[in-house]
């Protein structure tokens, strides 16, 4: 059953059908919970090896099962994206605005998933992940790439770095791409005065 604020339109497609002009109760809950843990991964990223010695390994473990937490939330947000049409922007917005828009929400999308497989295969390389099983928030195990856990050590050794590397690249990208959405919708909130926020709020 659709709640009201599902229901709520605007505007029509090219053949009629009313479109939304608020995203769905279900968009709201993965947006703003991807957003949160998102948010806070950051944050233990950014600090891990500042906590004291005892923390360190804890906080790098919650990193990590936050991390694919995000990962199976993304894939369920982008497969409800796809079968319940977004609303549209705003008639008033320029082209190159919403091509702007479309743009970053597709690279916050790839993100979401390609931010934390490289985290996901950058662990699976260390070598001394067989005799350190991972356990998601410490409440039962997570299994590793077992491909990339059998390949050479050698080989291994050199994955881990590069895909460390990429991981951290994909974080910087994912800082920057945060501050201009959130800076973005509140230019438009504030100085635009067009309510979008509206649209992923209850």
């Amino acid at each position: 059953m659709n709640t009201h604020a599902d229901s709520l339109t605007d505007s029509t497609d090219s053949t009629g059908t009313p479109l939304p002009s608020r995203y769905t109760r279900t968009a709201m809950t993965l947006h703003w919970l991807i957003a949160l843990l998102m948010i806070g991964n950051v944050v233990l990223g950014l600090t891990a090896e500042s906590w004291p010695d005892d923390w360190v390994r804890p906080v790098v473990d919650t990193h990590k099962s936050i991390g694919i937490t995000v990962l199976g939330l993304a894939l369920m947000r982008i497969l409800w994206r796809v079968s319940h049409k977004p609303p549209p922007l705003p008639r008033e917005f320029p082209s190159w605005e919403k091509i702007a828009a479309h743009v970053a929400h597709f690279l916050l999308y790839f993100l979401m998933i390609a931010l934390p497989l490289s985290g996901w295969l950058h662990d699976s390389a260390w070598k001394d992940a067989a005799t350190h099983p991972m356990r998601l928030f410490n409440l039962f195990p997570w299994p590793r790439i077992g491909y990339v856990m059998n390949l050479d050590p050698a080989l291994k050794e050199t994955l881990h770095d590069r895909f460390g590397a990429l991981h951290t690249w994909l974080g910087y990208a994912l800082y920057a791409l945060l501050a201009m959405h959130i800076g973005g919708a509140l230019k438009h909130q504030w100085i635009d005065r067009k309510s979008v926020l509206k649209r992923m709020v209850p």
